[in-house]
């Protein structure tokens, strides 16, 4: 059988398993097992245990439950009420106003939460009710919140990279280092794309208070102090060499649980409530990267992935087409699929085509978080835009009209970051 007929009848049974709604992780067993049962004389059951044994059994991984109970615990104190009280006077000189607080308050509880969905229920929940209060367009209120919230994903600790330098074997400190340079672009793009269109439409915003002085100011910022001890204490930490992201993670949780204790509002009930939270999101990602990384050494037993990247190297694509083709792909993909699956599904069969292109996997880490950012505000299943129809009730399709522009900003980010591939990777080679 030729590997384009293997490669199709593998693919129709994993999206037949996913259409069927079976379990991610049970999706990439079954395909798994069916490459290696049907196109593979390799021990079957010794090739399963060992690899999903070793993939699960490993240190790095350690963040990633200590990193998700970081943003539990974060997402029960109130982080996002002080965040918003402590950045809103500073904005209302910026033609905008108010709706640049949704940007910033995204981007700093991003670097201290590594969720997307968690950022825009918990910067959503305070936000959506009080700007909507103070006249502010709903469908910009959404849009930024739609769009900032996806920086969950980029800007570190971020869950993604460290499931992707878990799939792919890169360093996870030097991808968190990475990630704060194109994460600081996005900020600016969509801040600046905020002020052109408030001063586009100047009758549509309304008139804030600006009479706060320099003094007020400064006092009410003091809320921000604690989030700012926090992000330095953890990436911070990393950046220096003090610490591994593992170390990190486990300094993080200890400053959220003292943020939380000192805010008041660390209880019986919100202790457990994180700490379950926390089980069951990393039992899920675990799962699913155990499965994903038996397809990958089933994948490697029926030769697909090495055939693969040798046809697109005859193809002979420049380097910007294959990335654009890469780009509708995972983009396609996303529209079906979280953004983790998106990750541990393609890895396997990306990274040698990524490679044998001669493109960075480090880089192309940063590169592929942001087009899972973009997959996280397109439907039919872009988790950012379920959340913000629960808080605003609006249906589906009106607030994937409010993230569009959005979505075209971080396609102009992927173009400025190929074309300046050191944005992504200046930071790293400093470490």
């Amino acid at each position: 059988m030729s590997v384009a007929a293997l490669s199709i009848i593998l693919m129709i049974l994993l999206f037949g398993f996913l259409g069927a709604g079976l379990w991610v992780a049970f999706s990439l067993l079954g395909v798994g097992i069916a490459a290696m049962a049907l196109f593979s004389d390799a021990p079957l059951g010794l090739v399963m245990a060992t690899t999903m044994w070793g993939h699960s059994n490993s240190w790095a991984l350690a963040a990633l439950p200590l990193f998700i109970w970081m943003g539990e615990i974060l997402f029960r104190s109130r982080l996002s009420e002080d965040m918003f009280a402590g950045l809103s006077p500073w904005m209302n000189r910026l033609p905008g106003q108010l709706l640049h607080v949704n940007v910033f308050a995204c981007g700093i509880f991003a670097a201290v939460s590594g969720s997307s969905a968690a950022t825009a229920a918990t910067i959503g929940k305070l936000s959506i009710p009080e700007l909507s209060r103070r006249g502010y367009p709903e469908r910009l209120v959404i849009g930024t919140l739609a769009g900032s919230a996806t920086l969950g994903l980029l800007i570190p600790p971020s869950i993604i990279l460290i499931v992707y330098g878990v799939a792919t074997e890169q360093s996870i400190a030097r991808l968190f280092i990475a990630g704060i340079l194109p994460g600081v672009l996005l900020v600016s793009l969509f801040v600046g794309y905020v002020v052109i269109w408030a001063l586009l439409n100047r009758d549509s915003l309304p008139m804030e208070d600006i009479s706060a002085t320099f003094r007020e100011k400064l006092h009410r910022s003091r809320r921000l102090l604690p989030v700012v001890l926090l992000i330095a204490g953890v990436i911070g930490s990393i950046y220096a060499g003090i610490a591994s992201p593992t170390d990190a993670a486990a300094v993080g949780v200890v400053l959220a649980l003292v943020l939380s204790w000192s805010s008041g509002t660390l209880t019986r009930e919100s202790f457990m409530g994180g700490l379950m939270g926390a089980t069951v999101t990393s039992c899920m990602i675990a799962f699913i990267l155990a499965g994903a990384s038996f397809l990958t050494v089933a994948m490697g037993f029926t030769g697909i992935p090495r055939i693969l990247a040798e046809w697109i190297g005859s193809l002979g694509l420049s380097t910007f087409t294959l990335l654009a083709a890469l780009t509708v792909f995972f983009v396609i993909m996303g529209c079906f699929l979280d953004g983790i699956s998106v990750v541990v599904l393609t890895a396997s069969v990306i990274m040698p085509m990524v490679l044998q292109a001669g493109i960075d996997p480090l880089w192309f880490g940063i590169f592929l978080v942001i087009v899972v950012e973009m997959s996280q505000i397109t439907p039919p299943v872009g988790f950012n835009l379920f959340v913000l129809q629960s808080l605003t009730g609006r249906d589906i399709l009106t607030v994937a009209r409010a993230a569009l522009p959005f979505f075209f900003l971080m396609v102009l980010a992927l173009v400025i970051i190929v074309v300046f591939p050191a944005i992504v990777t200046f930071l790293p080679e400093q470490m």
